[in-house]
């Protein structure tokens, strides 16, 4: 009787998961669909989900209407550098806050931490103008210099190194090993889950990011996908299809970063839910 209610308990709760799995994907779904679609039939009611004559053609007229392959570039090229700077400096600066022992280390990563609180529209202006002054709007160095530093990256890093025992990292300094080599052949090793984390959302972060390379970017050659992708928005009207075909395109990197990424993500959720 027991086993029969656990089963009907589980198959309710596979149900469940399924619709949430597909009220979750019906907008991706739709955006698919809409790709495929003349701009006059996206919006018909009722919605035709599977188009009676695919416009695969919109697929190549988003190359030809924008410079996207220039935009595309742009986007791999900022995304890359960033995430590689995000989680070095993310994974350094953790190291020091957790397992460094030095006077107001623990008010310093607290300080650090508020950091998060702060709006990025509140210190926007005062950046800007920063980076104006140094001469840095208008280039790509600009940006990168403006998202090195993450402190919710150094959060989420030093949180998983306090898991790594100090007995561990003594027995390395007793072996004779200074703490930057302590830091690159024992800790990083064993953060992999903490730094594919940090990388995925390092990368979803730098490549949907609008607000900030349309503030810095105003020559056409540097700029990134998203903003290509509002160039199909003109004063009077926007061409939907081609901003769906572009949009399409432009979430196949994340899918795959994501995929490429995902065995260490799981661990890392696992490991943060059975600590508690």
């Amino acid at each position: 009787m027991v086993e029969r209610k656990s089963a009907k308990s589980q198959l309710f709760i596979y149900v469940l998961l399924i619709f949430i799995v597909a009220i979750t994907l019906l907008p991706l779904v739709w955006m698919f669909s809409a790709s495929l679609k003349l701009n006059k039939d996206v919006f018909t009611i009722p919605i035709q989900w599977i188009p009676r004559n695919p416009v695969w053609k919109n697929y190549i007229t988003i190359w030809k209407k924008i410079p996207l392959a220039k935009f595309t570039t742009n986007s791999f090229k900022l995304t890359i550098i960033v995430c590689i700077i995000q989680v070095f400096t993310s994974s350094f600066a953790a190291y020091g806050f957790a397992k460094c022992h030095f006077p107001g280390r623990n008010f310093l990563f607290l300080l650090y931490v508020a950091t998060i609180s702060i709006p990025w529209q509140v210190y926007m202006l005062p950046q800007f103008i920063e980076m104006r002054t140094l001469g840095l709007t208008n280039s790509h160095l600009g940006y990168v210099l403006m998202q090195s530093f993450i402190a919710m990256g150094v959060f989420l890093v030093r949180q998983f190194y306090i898991s790594i025992p100090d007995e561990l990292l003594e027995a390395a300094r007793i072996d004779g090993l200074n703490e930057y080599s302590i830091y690159a052949r024992i800790v990083l090793p064993l953060s992999k889950p903490a730094l594919a984390s940090l990388t995925i959302m390092s990368f979803v972060t730098i490549w949907n990011d609008f607000m900030g390379p349309m503030i810095y970017f105003t020559r056409t050659e540097l700029k990134t996908i998203p903003l290509g992708i509002r160039m199909f928005i003109g004063q009077y009207s926007a061409e939907y299809s081609l901003i769906m075909a572009a949009a399409v395109l432009s979430i196949i990197p994340v899918f795959a970063v994501f995929m490429m990424f995902q065995k260490y993500f799981v661990q890392s959720v696992t490991s943060s839910g059975v600590k508690g």
